[in-house]
């Protein structure tokens, strides 16, 4: 496909693993110029909302257009523009939390494909999380049928030395585990593959069976009833907001005295506490040693990975790390600084999806994306929406790519941990996990 990029950024990479024609446009030179010199893209000097400046790009020849510029107001107006010269979808990140509550009406007047706003995605992530405090990561599937769930586990686990065969007969059914990382490396399970103490398993689970599979693996959990967060960013408005529905009791820690005026004002059931969480003084004074949960979403990586590891060493509580900037993930992963939020994931992420739903050719759209393990692993989930090659056979005899599961078949609101004797039925929801990257049609799960 060819796609113009308004905005430097991750996604220009991504987007050109994908293998698309790719078009940068940015006002920062030196940006064009970096992302021209590492990757095999085309890049314009100019702003995104100049009707010439499309033009050059080449937006009439163009499928889609996304707009990623720090201001909501221009990735509205490129997208308005693109769509009125060009008439290609387009795709606009949306962070204004005011803008965001009447995105309905400007998508529709502004001819939006797609609306993504990475800080409210960001913050529901994080409150999953919070609901399942044993959990290092988790995802939902199929409107919120199926769970994809990390956890991890120690040496004194029931599941070290386990096989996969046994885990699912012995402990738990309706659960599958799809992806095992190990010192770094991934394993695709079989069978007969064997789980170790230190493992992060990724597994399939129903959200009614979460806290069954934990009690039956010997994780215990309390549930979480306060929530220490530092840092008044978006991400923290919309995670409060929506904590303070469930009734937890939520406090926030924010050196900006205007920032703790205005969320005093958004968030009345919320303490707001003004101050720098880099001082230790003030986070004990806080309570962090008593809080179930801590949460540090400041704008600096190093800060938020500071004050997690100090969380971590004087502190029982479920901690949560936002990272912009995952350079090292093998440092980062070996830190105790708990789960990961990344927001510009959630973007990417998002957007792949789109893309990969748009190239769709076999009646089979790609609905949900989720890349994990560096991105190394994706586990997606197609809408079956014909007959093919893949459906009404049974899964035993399909020629299935290497290192790859189908982990569940959602059909008529039921979830079918899938065995060999199994078939994809038209109308059916498939959730496939793999490390075979680019998949864009339930088809391409065949060898």
């Amino acid at each position: 496909m060819k796609i113009i990029i308004v905005g430097c950024g991750t996604l220009a990479e991504q987007l050109n693993e994908e293998g698309h024609d790719i078009t940068l446009i940015d006002t920062n030179s030196r940006k064009i110029d970096y992302a021209l010199s590492t990757l095999d893209i085309q890049g314009i000097e100019g702003n995104g909302t100049s009707y010439r400046t499309q033009l050059e790009a080449g937006i009439k020849s163009s499928d889609l257009l996304i707009a990623v510029t720090g201001k909501d107001e221009i990735n509205f107006l490129c997208c308005l523009i693109a769509k009125k010269t060009g008439n290609c979808n387009t795709i606009a990140r949306v962070r204004n939390p005011e803008y965001y509550s009447e995105i309905n009406y400007l998508r529709d007047e502004l001819g939006l494909s797609l609306a993504i706003n990475p800080e409210l995605e960001c913050a529901m992530g994080i409150a999953r999380l919070i609901e399942v405090p044993s959990a290092l990561d988790i995802t939902s599937f199929a409107k919120g049928r199926i769970n994809l769930i990390k956890l991890s586990i120690d040496e004194n686990s029931i599941l070290n030395n386990m096989s996969v065969y046994d885990f699912a007969t012995k402990i738990h059914s309706s659960t599958l585990i799809c992806a095992i990382e190990r010192n770094h490396d991934v394993i695709i399970p079989y069978g007969d593959t064997y789980l170790k103490g230190g493992d992060n398993l990724y597994v399939i689970v129903p959200p009614s069976e979460i806290h069954n599979l934990l009690h039956k693996i010997g994780i215990k959990s309390k549930p979480i009833k306060s929530v220490m967060i530092i840092g008044g960013s978006t991400i923290a408005y919309y995670l409060a907001k929506h904590l303070e529905s469930s009734h937890v009791k939520v406090k926030i820690l924010e050196r900006s005295m205007e920032t703790c005026e205005h969320l005093s004002d958004l968030l009345p059931h919320t303490m707001i506490i003004n101050g720098d969480a880099v001082d230790r003084s003030l986070l004990l004074e806080e309570g962090i040693k008593e809080t179930d949960a801590f949460v540090s979403l400041t704008n600096i990586d190093e800060e938020n990975l500071v004050v997690s590891m100090f969380a971590n060493r004087v502190s029982d509580a479920k901690i949560i790390t936002k990272v912009d900037k995952i350079t090292f993930e093998e440092v980062i992963d070996d830190l105790p600084i708990g789960a990961v939020a990344c927001p510009k994931n959630v973007t990417a992420k998002s957007i792949i999806q789109y893309v990969r739903a748009m190239q769709n050719s076999f009646g089979s759209n790609v609905e949900t994306l989720y890349r994990m393990l560096d991105d190394r692993v994706e586990a997606l989930e197609f809408r079956i929406r014909q007959n093919s090659k893949v459906t009404d056979t049974p899964l035993s005899e399909l020629n299935l790519k290497k290192n790859l599961l189908i982990c569940a078949i959602i059909r008529k609101g039921k979830v079918i941990t899938p065995s060999g004797k199994d078939t994809i039925l038209k109308g059916d929801t498939v959730i496939v996990v793999t490390t075979n990257k680019g998949l864009k049609d339930i088809k391409d799960i065949l060898d």
